[in-house]
């Protein structure tokens, strides 16, 4: 007999925020951020990626206290807009949970290969293997309760937050403000103007949105947080936290080295530069917290994606069995069909270059899907209930998200959406299936119209890359 699921407490949402975000990025980002903006370009694309995702918090937030009925992410596309538009939404952000997964696969063998040489190169066959023995040994965990899981993931967050902490710190006390002001605004190769300020900024969306990916995460479990209004107060203030911890971690690096000493850095760029700070100690000690804060994250996205595909199946939108809970109240074909599919990618990657940017590039992509599918919901519920107090407030919070996203996404990789269409077919394989059982019919017309335009961006897509017309 299954055991009653204990409810998540709002302390533990908010770590869950804060934690799934928080994973491989931050350790990378001040090289990263180097090698596309100037200090000040950087500065104003935090404040435009900041604002944004703040009023996807505020939409989450918002949804959450007032359709507290609606369960998942996705639910939101469903209500608004249909049962496909719910599963497309639903689809991507399994899609970006597991491939979320890959990424940090690959970025925690490079953390071990500060310690032990042989896993140097992330994405080699005995990389791979030890990354898929981890990735099996969380399955397994949160397969013995997802709740149990968000706890350890609490603890976890207070680890991983100490080194990343200690090196703003020391950055903010070794912080020489001639370096930061030296290029504030150049970008090492061109006069500087606002078309170049703005190339800048072009550049430094997909990297910013990478590190915010993860913050619907207590949306995600919101049926097992004590109330929804704890969730929705969970996620803002978890995105208050990270923006301000991405903020110091990224800029302060520039008041200590120089943008072209930044960008020669290796990654995990934080690790070498705490090294160059105050020592070997140094590097060993931003390691173990980004192994540590790699675990973490790879903990909640393990989680996340099993509790999407319970919650799908529950609604109509994949077969039955996904919903199926073992003793513990884990969707356990669910968790083993997310990991067969990170595994299987995982393999690939010993044939790629340059994986850990593909992975992550991909899986912010599609998540982007679901982002915009909930603004517009937030639009539509709002103009639906314009009349009642606060609601217009909200209906502009909805627009100003939309505009966000749709605009980020163009900008930071519009070529990684088309890619995403690749995957959705399976899926909607499974869509077909599905309704065919329920309902004794495939799609309804629009449905096929949607299903068509999906294949055909495909069809498109895998041609272009194969006559190297997309560049991922």
């Amino acid at each position: 007999m299954a055991t009653q699921p204990k409810k998540i407490n709002g302390a533990a949402l908010t770590a869950l925020v804060v934690t799934t975000a928080i994973g491989s990025g931050i350790f990378a980002l001040s090289s990263d951020l180097a090698a596309a903006a100037s200090p000040g370009a950087a500065l104003i694309s935090w404040l435009i990626v900041g604002f944004g995702v703040m009023m996807l918090a505020s939409c989450f937030n918002n949804l959450l206290t007032k359709r507290s009925d609606l369960e998942g992410i996705f639910a939101y596309g469903k209500e608004g807009f249909g049962p496909f538009v719910g599963f497309i939404s639903g689809s991507g952000y399994w899609m970006s949970s597991w491939l979320g997964n890959v990424a940090f696969a690959t970025v925690c063998m490079s953390a071990l290969g500060y310690f032990f040489p042989v896993f140097s190169k992330d994405n080699s066959p005995i990389s791979i293997l030890v990354a898929s023995i981890l990735a099996w040994s969380l399955t397994l965990l949160v397969n013995h309760g997802i709740e149990s899981a968000a706890l350890m993931n609490a603890v976890i967050t207070i680890c991983k937050l100490i080194p990343i902490f200690t090196f703003i710190v020391v950055a903010a006390i070794l912080f020489k403000g001639h370096v930061f002001t030296a290029q504030f605004w150049g970008n090492m190769t061109a006069p500087v103007t606002i078309a170049s300020v703005g190339g800048q900024i072009k550049q430094c969306m997909m990297i910013m949105m990478w590190v915010f990916v993860g913050i619907e995460g207590a949306t995600v479990l919101s049926s097992r947080a004590k109330s929804r209004k704890t969730a929705g107060r969970a996620t803002v203030i978890g995105v208050a936290c990270l923006i301000l911890i991405y903020v110091l971690a990224s800029i302060l690096p520039y008041g200590y080295m120089t943008r072209a000493e930044l960008i020669q850095l290796k990654q995990p760029a934080m690790v070498y530069m705490f090294q160059h700070m105050v020592g070997p100690w140094g590097g060993a000690f931003i390691s173990i917290g980004l192994f540590i804060s790699i675990m973490g994250a790879w903990l909640s996205w393990t989680m996340l994606p099993a509790e999407t595909m319970r919650l799908m199946a529950e609604q109509g939108l994949l077969p039955k069995r996904f919903a199926k809970e073992n003793q513990h109240g884990v969707p356990t074909l669910a968790l083993m069909t997310t990991a067969c599919m990170v595994q299987a990618f995982m393999i690939m990657l010993i044939f790629a270059e340059k994986a850990y940017e593909f992975a992550y590039s991909l899986c912010t992509a599609a998540i982007v899907v679901c982002y915009i599918i909930v603004a517009a919901y937030q639009i539509k519920y709002s103009w639906q209930n314009r009349a009642t107090k606060g609601n217009i407030l909200q209906l502009w919070v909805g627009i100003f998200t939309l505009v966000f996203e749709v605009v980020a996404i163009t900008l930071a990789g519009l070529q990684y959406l088309f890619v995403c269409l690749v995957v959705y077919i399976p899926g909607i394989i499974l869509y077909m299936y599905t309704k065919k059982q329920n309902e004794n019919r495939l799609l309804t017309k629009h449905e096929w119209s949607a299903t068509i335009l999906i294949c055909s961006g495909a069809v498109i897509t895998v041609t272009m890359l194969v006559m190297g017309q997309i560049h991922l």
